[in-house]
């Protein structure tokens, strides 16, 4: 059982972060995977899929990199470098650029010895061939990570950043309440706020015992089910020496959040409610405040409140105050609204016909 033994510090300065490249990394282990966990994972698949292996095909190297560098016990040091909190998100791509260039300055003895460990050895003439003696490992896997990012997680991070930023928001809601323990108790299977103990991270094979004392220690929502631990390891002559001062927790962002496709609203609705407050009567299940359904829809945050007040006068949805939040839930009339139409946007018409709207 692993445990990280975190001093007051250390939590005191700890934050959750947004990171383009961890959300490519989590990518790219689902695509290794091949298996989505939910409905969403599972349509992102079917799209993305073929294409991932096609580009495997055509990159030899790539592909047996992969399959090694996210290995059974660990994923490959260089691959998952811990994010700097400091970085500003609002221009995602340079910051996924500026995230891998760390990756691709990994110099080649170096992954190698990454590569090994991952396999669970120190023998690097274990590794596959083309990988011994490869002069530009950390170039190939820079592209295929620039790949993922380009074709496969880009075009659809606005929507990844919503649903991560409504992650964070929560959390940091839970923590304002219930402090640590509540705000931690579900990032991965296994990890548990231990109080004065620290975390205690879980029997998995990165379980390792570690102390964090003095360090940086960050907390980074993907939106992908996936979850791993991180920590720099300085170089010393080309060869890893030892944990350094900054460490990372990559996890999933909750179920309700990351599926959130599962919950638009039917599209006869829509036309009824109009597209604003359909959407956020249909995001209503679990209970939500106002900073989340900002984060989750986009919308400005004076909408989001005129739609709920509009909603609740309605009868359609409540407001109730737990802690420090103030929570917004769907009404049983509501429920009763919602469900009323078939999730294909066609509602039944009269004598046995089928009407439809448009959103």
């Amino acid at each position: 059982m692993g445990r990280w033994r975190v001093d007051a510090d250390t939590i005191a300065g700890s934050r959750f972060v947004v990171s383009p490249l961890a959300e490519t990394v989590a990518a790219l282990k689902t695509l290794h995977g091949g298996a989505g966990a939910h409905p969403g994972e599972q349509r992102w698949l079917a799209a993305a899929l073929p294409r991932y292996r096609e580009r495997l095909a055509a990159d030899p190297v790539a592909a047996a990199l992969v399959r090694t560098a996210l290995g059974p016990r660990w994923n490959a040091t260089f691959l998952t470098p811990v994010p700097r909190a400091a970085a500003p998100v609002s221009d995602a791509a340079a910051l996924f650029a500026r995230e891998l260039t760390e990756v691709r300055a990994t110099r080649p003895a170096v992954v190698r010895a990454d590569l090994a460990e991952a396999l669970g050895t120190a023998d690097e003439s274990a590794l596959p061939s083309p990988l011994p003696g490869h002069g530009d490992l950390a170039g190939h896997a820079a592209a295929l990570l620039a790949w993922v990012w380009t074709e496969t997680v880009e075009p659809d991070w606005p929507r990844r950043r919503r649903i991560i930023e409504a992650d964070i928001l929560a959390r940091t809601a839970r923590l304002g309440t219930g402090g640590w323990a509540e705000a931690l108790g579900d990032l991965r299977p296994g990890m548990r706020w231990l109080g004065g103990d620290g975390l205690r991270t879980g029997a998995g094979p990165d379980a390792e015992s570690r102390e964090l004392t003095a360090a940086e220690l960050l907390f980074v929502p993907v939106t992908p089910t996936r979850s791993w631990l991180c920590w720099d390891v300085p170089t010393v002559d080309g060869r890893r020496a030892r944990p350094g001062r900054r460490f990372a927790v990559v996890y999933p962002c909750s179920g309700v959040l990351a599926d959130t496709d599962a919950r638009r609203a039917p599209a006869a609705l829509a036309a009824l409610l109009g597209p604003g407050r359909a959407g956020l009567l249909a995001l209503l299940d679990p209970p939500r405040t106002t900073s989340q359904l900002v984060a989750l829809t986009g919308l400005p945050l004076g909408s989001v409140g005129r739609h709920l007040r509009i909603l609740r006068e309605a009868g359609l949805a409540l407001r109730r105050r737990v802690g420090r939040s103030v929570l917004y839930r769907r009404t049983a009339a509501g429920q009763v609204l919602l469900d009323a139409v078939p999730p294909g946007g066609q509602a039944p018409g009269p004598a046995g016909s089928v009407g439809s709207a448009r959103s």
